[in-house]
């Protein structure tokens, strides 16, 4: 779904792009530092009551899970569990 319109899209990136490129990276990770945020909410929310390594694991696969193939992804969640 894009509901913006291509005026505004267009005045969104001018404006982003008048940035420096310092200032663009630090949107651009305060931006995922929100969604781990909201991502680690939905998981208490969700699954309350494991430990910190499992919410790390449980994280990690929501953001990235279909970035791995299922042996990697069951090797590096059992790396991160034994941490």
């Amino acid at each position: 779904m894009n509901d913006t319109s291509l005026k505004m899209e267009s005045l969104l990136r001018k404006l982003v792009m008048a940035k420096s490129g310092e200032e663009r990276l630090a949107m651009g990770c305060a931006m995922f530092d929100d969604a781990k945020v909201i991502a680690l909410a939905g998981l208490h929310a969700e699954r309350s009551g494991m430990d910190e390594r499992e919410y790390r694991v449980q994280l990690l696969m929501r953001l990235y899970g279909q970035e791995f193939g299922a042996s990697r992804s069951a090797r590096v969640c059992a790396r991160l569990r034994s941490a």
